[in-house]
């Protein structure tokens, strides 16, 4: 069903307030609240006649279509207009509103306006509250803002404006909410010195310079202040949290100096301090990492000095700690097992020494600890296998000694582990060959215990050559004093090769050698259990199991019985070394519901991916071809949970998100066990790190998965792919293909209570706006809470009769869905 059209008739409104007896024209306030799944119409005519209305209120009703904006001219009592967050068709500001002079409010976020803010929006001299944020507006803002001095919240993020914050905003002195973030507003903030009853004020994202005026820190109302990704200068303003419970300062990203004020230290209800990537020295202040309402200290990529002191036992609520990249000196005090609500703490690359404290192993809800690039010596405490949330775990290029704990293997999460460059001795706990691993990094000091037949790759004179930093550790070579073991542990410890191998052309070739006749370079990250002939042999048409728009699918069946799948890409103009660092972006994790990669092997002119081999095929083949196969709700809803959570983990769990760009159902493939695997992500764009604002803009996506905005802006982002997503939802539920004019198959399920959500969570997925979609993570949500239950369905037989009945196996319900 199409999304509501402003159309015929009124219907549907939900409240009417301050309505006078006598008629329709006589309407004093219309609001719709919540009106999103609901369908309204509303003709031009029916508007004209509203002249004493006051209040109307339509934002997030589902509102489709051209808004009849010249209907309003009449409404010359109108006081508040909300239309925001509805799809309207993208038109520029229209000049009707700024004719309606008793404005006090006018609301028109996330409706795709476009254009420029007009000039005559200085006659809406009784504005208090102006937002235009989440829209296509472009310009410069226009110096008649400074005639709305009544003005109480002015909200304009997420456009293109353009130019300097205009000289007339000084006299906006009742200001107490300010926001145009993520545009590219320039020049300095001077005329922000001004607006003295501030409590928020968030200019992230921009293009501004010069400094952060002083004058902020004597602003007695100011909360909040949002400032990074910017490229302002100097120091931290004094003073800022010495009036007003004050609780967020983000200034990242700059090019700031100077050290931390010490009054920073008394505001006691800071939640959040974010100072990272810009050039700010000297020691942390007394009292900073005591705060005890404190969520986020971030100080990372600085020049700080100086200890970390005993008061972080007062952080009760700090969560994440990040202080990398610092001349941070001292022992990490016990006094840290205090912060009990830490769940990542980065320390890396600083001078810190001594001891790590066994106390912490008090932090239960640690999940990232990293250390690395410091001065700790002795042994790694023993009291580390008691943080049961601990995932990741960094502890290499420190002076480590003694044996590893055996107390590691008993962290069930525990993912990546990272003990390279110390000088531990004995050999890897059996413990650890329990967890499943994705990274162990050691140092060739330790034996490999367990690990030992797992090497199964021989440091041959030739793979010596190609693979150093990977073999010089198998058999004690000379001459390599600072290599490392590294292993990967899969599922099962069965896959235990899940990383990336990138091999590039050394000179171009003739287009008549073979692939095994060319000559590779190999730079290696994970160990490998096949050579790279056993791959090469693999590209024969005998061995083709599948071609899609980026290449050829072979099977390579190896010496020892494994099968992997071979992807040949098709010639691309990515270079091989641009190509390998978009896939190396998450392939050290490796979660069940992405496909595992493996080496990719990179020439000049193409590319091989090698994968694991997925016996059932893909999603597709069991929904569409041949190979249709009879799949129950139970089996369709666990495939739709597991397909979520891989493109949940991402855009989500990697760190910058990364756009799959052609989710589709043959595109998820099914293991031995029909458990869901998201395949071609390695191909995926990453999103460039200003916030998420940027998308790509390459050609991307199959007929009948690609989202509606791709047609008019040649951009994908991750709500591209929670739409694809929600065309594979339909297919799910509805067995039919994506562009295929119909619904329903001879044999259906009618009345499946759980069927239907999810055919809702399909259609949020594929909302136009791009904006109202969910993200990945919300939809696993909504999937998870879909889980299948008893279920009363209508069985529709062959000869048209229909037989409705209650069932608790939903097997019988349908076999043949």
């Amino acid at each position: 069903m199409p999304a509501p059209i402003i159309g015929k008739a009124i219907s549907g409104v939900q409240h009417f307030a301050r309505y006078n007896h006598g008629g329709f024209e006589k309407l004093h306030e219309i609001e719709v609240p919540g009106f999103g799944k609901q369908y309204f119409q509303w003709s031009c005519s029916d508007m004209t006649s509203l002249g004493d209305l006051q209040y109307l209120s339509l934002n997030n009703s589902g509102f489709s279509g051209i808004f009849p904006w010249k209907s309003i001219v009449n409404m010359t009592g109108l006081i508040r207009l909300s239309l925001g967050d509805n799809p309207f068709e993208p038109v520029p500001f229209p000049q009707e509103v700024v004719k309606l002079k008793k404005l006090n409010w006018l609301y028109l976020s996330n409706c795709r306006m476009e254009g420029t803010i007009p000039a005559e929006i200085g006659d809406l001299t009784e504005l208090i509250n102006f937002e235009i944020s989440d829209n296509n507006m472009s310009g410069e803002i226009p110096k008649e803002i400074g005639k709305l001095k009544k003005l109480w919240q002015f909200e304009l993020y997420n456009n293109s404006f353009t130019g300097k914050l205009p000289f007339g905003l000084r006299n906006l002195t009742n200001l107490e909410y300010f926001d145009a973030s993520m545009n590219n507003i320039e020049g300095d903030l001077s005329e922000v010195r001004f607006l003295t009853n501030l409590v928020s004020l968030q200019l992230f994202s921009n293009n501004l310079s010069g400094q952060i005026p002083a004058e902020l820190g004597e602003f007695k109302q100011l909360v909040n202040l949002s400032l990074y990704a910017n490229n302002l200068t100097g120091p931290l303003p004094q003073n800022i949290g010495s009036w007003a419970e004050f609780n967020f300062i983000d200034v990242s990203e700059n090019f700031l100096t100077g050290g931390i004020p010490a009054t920073y230290a008394n505001c006691h209800t800071l939640r959040r301090f974010r100072v990272s990537m810009n050039s700010l020295s000297g020691v942390i202040p007394a009292g900073i990492w005591g705060l005890p309402e404190v969520n986020i200290i971030d100080i990372d990529s600085n020049q700080f000095e100086g200890p970390i002191t005993s008061d972080i036992e007062k952080a009760k609520a700090l969560a994440q700690l990040f202080a990398g990249n610092n001349r941070l000196t001292g022992e990490l005090p016990d006094e840290i097992s205090g912060a009990t609500s830490l769940v990542s703490i980065d320390l890396s690359e600083n001078r810190l020494s001594g001891r790590i404290p066994a106390a912490i192993g008090d932090l239960k809800k640690l999940g990232t600890l990293y250390l690395r690039g410091n001065l700790f010596s002795g042994s790694i405490p023993k009291s580390l296998g008691s943080c049961v949330s601990l995932t990741d775990l960094n502890m290499a290029k420190n002076s480590l000694s003694g044996k590893i704990p055996t107390s590691l293997g008993s962290l069930p999460g525990l993912n990546a582990l990272n003990l390279s460059q110390n000088e531990l001795s004995g050999r890897i706990p059996e413990t650890l060959a329990a967890l499943r691993l994705s990274l162990l990094i050691f140092p060739t000091t330790v034996w490999l215990g367990p690990y030992h037949n797992r090497c199964l790759l021989q440091p041959t004179t030739h793979q010596h050559q190609l693979l150093p930093t990977l073999l010089a550790g198998f058999r004690q070579v000379q001459g390599c004093p600072n290599t490392h073991h590294l292993l990967c542990s899969g599922l099962n410890n069965t896959t235990w090769l899940s990383g990336l191998v990138h091999v590039f052309k050394r000179e171009k070739d003739d287009q008549d050698r073979s692939l095994k006749e060319e000559s590779w370079d190999v730079n290696s990250f994970h160990v490998l259990s096949f050579t790279e002939d056993e791959i090469l042999d693999s590209i024969k048409e005998e061995n083709l199991i599948g071609k899609g728009g980026s290449g050829k699918v072979y099977k390579a069946s190896l010496l020892n019985g494994k099968d992997l799948a071979v992807k040949h890409l098709w010639d691309t103009d990515i270079k091989g070394t641009k190509r390998s660092r978009a896939l190396l972006q998450c392939s050290e994790d490796t979660p069940e519901s992405r496909r595992n990669l493996m080496p990719s092997i990179t020439s000049e002119d193409s590319s091989l991916l090698v994968y694991e081999y997925l016996p059932n095929g893909s999603l597709w083949d069991r929904l569409h071809t041949v190979q249709k196969m009879k799949l129950d709700w139970d089996s369709r809803h666990e495939i739709a949970v597991g397909a979520a959570k891989g493109l949940e983990y991402l855009h989500h769990g990697c760190d910058r998100p990364v756009i799959h760009r052609d989710v589709k159902s043959s595109n998820i493939l099914l293991d031995e066990f029909m458990k869901p695997r998201i395949a071609d992500f390695g191909l995926a764009k990453i999103v460039q790190a200003n916030g998420g604002k940027d998308s790509t803009q390459v050609i991307a996506g199959t007929h009948g998965y690609i989202a509606p905005e791709y047609g008019y802006t040649y951009k994908v982002n991750e709500k591209s792919d929670v739409y694809s997503f929600g065309v594979v939802l339909m297919e799910l539920v509805t067995g039919k293909r994506p562009i295929e004019p119909e619904f329903g198959e001879n044999q259906d399920i009618a009345l499946k209570e759980e069927a239907i959500k999810v055919l809702k969570i399909a259609v949020l997925c594929t909302t136009r706006q791009p904006e109202l979609r969910p993200s990945m993570r919300s939809v696993v949500q909504m999937l998870e809470d879909a889980e299948p239950c008893k279920l009363m369905g209508i069985i529709i037989t062959k000869d048209g009769t229909s037989m409705k009945k209650e069932v608790t196996d939903a097997k019988k319900l349908n076999p043949a869905f």
